[in-house]
């Protein structure tokens, strides 16, 4: 589903002087169907930088990132914005850290909305949101108001619930279980394991070893220079 060879990152500090920050360089990985491979390292070894390249927020220079669509492969190096949209819409799940909506819109439509978006009912779509907020905990009494009012954890449930409302052969989690109560930790890794068995590529990064270990096929090892660029830009050096 997901081939990525020699893929770096560097970003220009305009207000630091012109200052060149690497946030990765030289990473190559490779999920297959039914995989879940997690990254590891250090934080600012430039984990959720790659998987924002993945995604397509963030350009992959120099490098190849390649993710299997509808049967064909596509360059997102290469991708025009409208084939990127698409490739959101079906192919590739992104949960990140934080959960970014429109005021007013209520829950259980900020969670359904992946599968209206692909043609499904609002019926069939609310249905799906309404069986997968239960399995996260989230109060029927919510649903209607919108996540921006709730907590921190209950945002991050919604996140999760929105991701995994729709089926994506390729998802890309960014810490999803991170401000979660074991409980719903748990529900998390169930439904990251239902996925594999329908088939899907996981790519991830998780918050805590007995989480790693529960969740991986494999774990990749960031490489280590990028940490120590991370860490000249944090001190400011």
């Amino acid at each position: 589903m997901l081939w990525v060879q020699n893929a770096s990152k560097s970003f220009t500090l305009h207000v630091q002087r012109g200052a060149r920050v690497e946030a990765l360089a030289g990473v190559s990985l490779t999920v297959a169907a039914g995989e879940a491979v997690v990254l590891a390292g250090p934080s600012g070894s430039g984990k959720s930088s790659l998987l924002r390249m993945i995604y397509g927020n963030y350009a992959c220079a120099p490098g190849i990132i390649s993710i299997l669509h509808q049967g064909q492969r596509v360059d997102m190096g290469e991708a025009n914005a409208r084939l990127i949209r698409e490739i959101r819409r079906v192919t590739a799940g992104y949960i990140s850290q934080f959960l970014r909506v429109l005021p007013r819109v209520p829950a259980l439509d900020v969670v359904a909305e992946p599968l209206i978006a692909r043609g499904a009912t609002e019926a069939a779509a609310r249905s799906r949101a309404a069986e997968i907020l239960t399995r996260l905990s989230i109060r029927e009494e919510l649903w209607p108001l919108s996540p921006v009012t709730f907590s921190g954890g209950e945002q991050q449930r919604v996140n999760v619930a929105r991701g995994f409302c729709a089926f994506y052969p390729l998802m890309l989690l960014d810490e999803p279980t991170a401000s979660l109560d074991a409980v719903n930790r748990d529900t998390v890794m169930a439904l990251i394991e239902e996925a594999k068995a329908q088939g899907a590529a996981v790519l991830g990064i998780f918050h805590g070893e007995g989480v790693r270990n529960r969740v991986a096929t494999h774990i990749y090892e960031m490489p280590r220079r990028a940490a120590v660029d991370a860490a000249q830009l944090q001190t400011g050096q």
